[in-house]
């Protein structure tokens, strides 16, 4: 199954104190692929996108994902955004989105699943004080559509 997360407004891209918190701390966002962040997109980019496979099975009559992108247990899968500050080769994580495959109406899971197209997830990645959206990310803070 191909999926897809496009995130906009990112935080640094704002005016004040954090935004240049974020900037001079040289904070980027990535996806958690097994223990490592990769594809980090500064803070401050207009926009990040990711795009990755993972396998998708039925299982129990139920679709279970997998693969070195996806975490948790069946039932409770789910994806990693990470924050962290950049400095030179190391990537120190302070915060995480998680974006649960549970929370993804059935229709377009199955949908992506049966080969209609790429799962797509669409959100913001500043949260509602300003700074790195992070903690449970649901709908509608998230939308999802197969494209």
């Amino acid at each position: 199954m191909r999926i897809r997360i496009e995130g906009s407004d990112l935080p640094g891209r704002r005016a004040g104190a954090e935004a240049d918190g974020l900037r001079l701390g040289n904070v980027h966002v990535g996806v958690q692929c097994k223990a490592e962040v990769v594809d980090r997109v500064p803070a401050d980019a207009p926009e990040a996108i990711w795009q990755f496979e993972v396998t998708s099975r039925e299982l129990d009559g139920l679709l279970d994902v997998g693969g070195p992108w996806v975490h948790g247990r069946p039932g409770a899968r789910f994806l990693y955004l990470s924050w962290g500050a950049v400095t030179d080769d190391r990537f120190e994580m302070f915060r995480r989105a998680k974006l649960l495959f549970g929370d993804i109406p059935a229709e377009l899971l199955r949908a992506a699943h049966d080969g209609a197209g790429m799962l797509v997830g669409r959100l913001r990645l500043t949260d509602a004080d300003g700074g790195p959206l992070c903690a449970r990310v649901r709908p509608p803070d998230i939308t999802w559509t197969v494209e």
